[in-house]
């Protein structure tokens, strides 16, 4: 039982729990902003012709009371488009079924479909694919949005491959059609494995009226040529016709009642809350980075009765391993306890994740790394041997892989801790959370010390004015480009989440992560000792 020595009443704890608070404070606004949709002009108009909003659907389809695991919120933050990406994505219960769930906002352009929802909607699919679990599409949407098409045309065509992939692996597709599904979107319905269209609301054709007589002069109404109820009588491509959005959601519900699902494993043995109280959590990070914090005392908030069998405590002690409980699922975890990682803490990890694999045991890694420890002495001890080991491991791993960003996350320790391109499951971070090559004021330095280096090879007084002026730019623009806004805008994350909800966060992604079966043993590559 982990022994917590965090001194809440302390200046130190008080500063880093305001700090804490003011980035809650700004992650709240960022996300008002994805639920606010189109604006108030655009929401109004909607509801004008009787509709419901996108998260209200949601809502109605999802069992009362269930969470809702919203995935990616803040996609397309700091772009040209609005924050959301016009479309609700997340994981939740229909019918006692743990489902993916996609949802276009209609009062945003229409619904249409921008780069960043495309990248919003495939990440939706890999999830239900890794996982197991039934896809849900609520359409409405107006198809790509034309002034970007050299952007979505090409990539586009996954949405509709992953359709037919899910359901050849036997996972079923659901879509309801609520408004129009044109063009390419009439695909999501072809390719779905139930279609349920609202009446005299749903529309799918792959060219609408104007189209047609462009293409072969034929005048044509938007019913005959792809109403609901021409498809439900002629064409045949909607199975249900509902007679409103109401009818539609509970038929959705009727159809994953009868898809019998059930789990591959065991269920979870019975959830104990930890010792110490969440909301702690928010003054355990400090402002600055570069101060190290003990990870035990966040494990200590988030495991089933503050209980983890530490493996190799006295070793590597820079990466704090072990084994616990998270909502009745067993769990491996690797903490960085003091940021960077030397040679011990990679060879460390590299066998502890042997050990989850033999036990098939789900793995968590709470990042806070500055990455592998550079200089002559440990070159020469080998920490690119012991790196690689490290990387060869949690590439190579089979069980399933969940990340949360605590704090830093730079060079190859984002890698390491297995960082997105590693393909977690899932990967969440907190608003402490900064990620990149290094960090702002080091990438800033070596900049600045090769431009120094140049200039004396060739002989050249080196200006110390415009070095001063490149190093302020670069560390304004790498310090911008790390913020867990930013990187979750481009979807490097699932998410920026509170602290305080890391724990049901977790709990809601390992019982996801339990609808799928085992994938069997790692066979790792050759570690270079």
């Amino acid at each position: 039982m982990i022994d917590s020595r965090l001194d809440t009443a302390s200046a130190e704890f008080q500063a880093r729990r305001d700090a804490m608070a003011a980035k809650l404070e700004e992650l709240s606004a960022e996300q008002a902003k994805a639920v606010a949709g189109g604006g108030p002009k655009y929401v109004e108009r909607h509801r004008r012709r009787g509709k419901l909003l996108a998260r209200e659907r949601v809502e109605l389809l999802v069992d009362p009371d269930s969470p809702f695991l919203e995935l990616s919120p803040l996609a397309a933050w700091g772009t040209d488009f609005p924050v959301g990406a016009s479309v609700v994505t997340g994981i939740g219960v229909v019918e006692g079924v743990e489902c993916v769930i996609v949802a276009s906002d209609p009062t945003v352009r229409g619904g249409a479909s921008n780069p960043w929802t495309l990248k919003k909607t495939l990440r939706a699919s890999d999830i239900a694919l890794e996982n197991r679990l039934p896809l849900i599409n609520l359409v409405e949407s107006g198809g790509a949005d034309l002034p970007t098409q050299k952007d979505i045309f090409i990539p586009g065509g996954r949405i509709f491959r992953d359709l037919t992939r899910l359901s050849a692996a036997g996972v079923p597709t659901i879509a309801l059609v609520f408004g129009n599904s044109t063009a390419g979107g009439a695909y999501v319905p072809g390719m779905s494995d139930h279609v349920v269209m609202v009446k005299e609301r749903a529309k799918v054709f792959l060219g609408g009226p104007p189209l047609v007589k462009m293409a072969t002069g034929e005048e044509s109404d938007d019913e005959s040529l792809g109403g609901a109820e021409m498809h439900a009588r002629v064409s045949g491509l909607a199975d249900h016709l509902a007679e409103d959005e109401y009818d539609a959601l509970r038929i959705g519900r009727r159809i994953v009642a009868r898809l019998d699902r059930r789990r591959p494993g065991p269920p979870p043995a019975g959830a104990r809350p930890p010792l110490y109280d969440e909301e702690d959590l928010l003054g355990i990070v400090p402002e600055d980075l570069k101060i190290p914090f003990d990870p035990r005392e966040v494990i200590a908030r988030i495991v089933d009765g503050s209980e983890f069998d530490e493996f190799k405590p006295l070793y590597g002690q820079s990466l704090v391993t072990g084994w616990a409980d998270l909502h009745g699922y067993p769990i491996g975890v690797l903490a960085n306890a003091r940021g960077v990682l030397f040679g011990e803490e990679a060879q460390k990890a590299a066998q502890f994740i042997q050990l989850a694999n033999r036990s098939r045991t789900p793995l968590v890694f709470l990042q806070n790394t500055t990455g592998y420890m550079v200089g002559k002495d440990y070159e020469q001890a080998g920490i690119i041997k012991h790196g690689a080991m490290m990387i060869n491991a949690v590439s190579n791993s089979t069980v399933p892989h969940l990340t949360v960003v605590m704090g830093a996350s730079y060079g190859a320790g984002n890698y390491g801790m297995c960082g997105r391109a590693y393909d977690p499951r899932f990967l969440f971070s907190w608003p402490s959370a900064r990620s990149a090559v290094m960090g702002a004021a080091q990438l800033a330095g070596v900049l600045s010390i090769v431009g120094r280096a140049a200039a004396q090879a060739r002989g050249q007084t080196y200006d110390e004015e415009a070095d001063a002026a490149m190093r302020q730019m670069v560390e304004a623009q790498i310090e911008a480009e790390s913020l867990p806004f930013f990187l979750s805008g481009r979807l490097y994350d699932d998410g920026v989440i509170d602290p305080r909800d890391t724990r049901t966060v977790l709990g809601l992604c390992l019982s996801a992560i339990a609808n799928a079966p085992d994938p069997g043993p790692a066979g790792f590559g050759v570690f270079r000792m």
